[in-house]
């Protein structure tokens, strides 16, 4: 897994792996755009800002979705003795619309809805060992592993297309990942 890096990017998304390092404050920036943050580990940060608010501190856990809006300047410290990566999804363009077909609600025994808004919804997917589960009508997405596959390391992101498909674990371990799908 390589940190700090941008995974991939296209006319919708650029999806990055940020490497938070322990006890080291980060310049003060700020996002222009809506992203999609998924946490690989657990871990403590604490966020000072340039305007008028107060310091926030996180708590992040393993595996958690977040839908982080622009804010404005802020500078980023991780607070815990232990590094920690995040997928951030930048997404590059407004967008509207929901898909035809819901898995979430054709399947909720393996789709859960971590969030869902104008722009996206963040699917978590479950599937144990040999299963697999329906994708009907699904919008672009990216799909963020949260486990190893047979072609995919915990942490990799991958851009996947709209079909009518579905997902297959043949793996003989539980597959867990994270669909951010985008509204077009």
């Amino acid at each position: 897994m390589q940190p700090g890096a941008t995974l991939f990017e296209n006319d919708d998304v650029k999806v990055v792996r940020a490497l938070e390092k322990a006890h080291v404050k980060g310049k003060f920036h700020e996002h222009t755009s809506n992203r999609v943050m998924v946490y690989l580990q657990n871990g403590k940060q604490r966020f000072e800002y340039q305007d008028s608010r107060k310091p926030a501190a996180f708590d992040w856990k393993a595996g958690q979705v977040v839908w982080s809006p622009p804010e404005g300047m802020h500078s980023p410290e991780v607070t815990g003795d232990d590094p920690f990566n995040i997928i951030e999804v930048e997404l590059k363009k407004p967008a509207a619309g929901k898909p035809a077909h819901d898995a979430a609600r054709l399947d909720s025994k393996h789709f859960k809805v971590e969030l869902e808004n104008d722009q996206v919804r963040v699917l978590r997917v479950t599937l144990g060992a040999h299963q697999s589960a329906p994708v009907r009508d699904s919008h672009n997405r990216v799909a963020i592993f949260l486990t190893d596959t047979a072609n995919h390391k915990a942490g990799d992101a991958a851009w996947e297309t709209a079909a009518d498909e579905k997902i297959d674990n043949p793996g003989d371990k539980p597959l867990e990942m994270v669909l951010v799908e985008l509204r077009k």
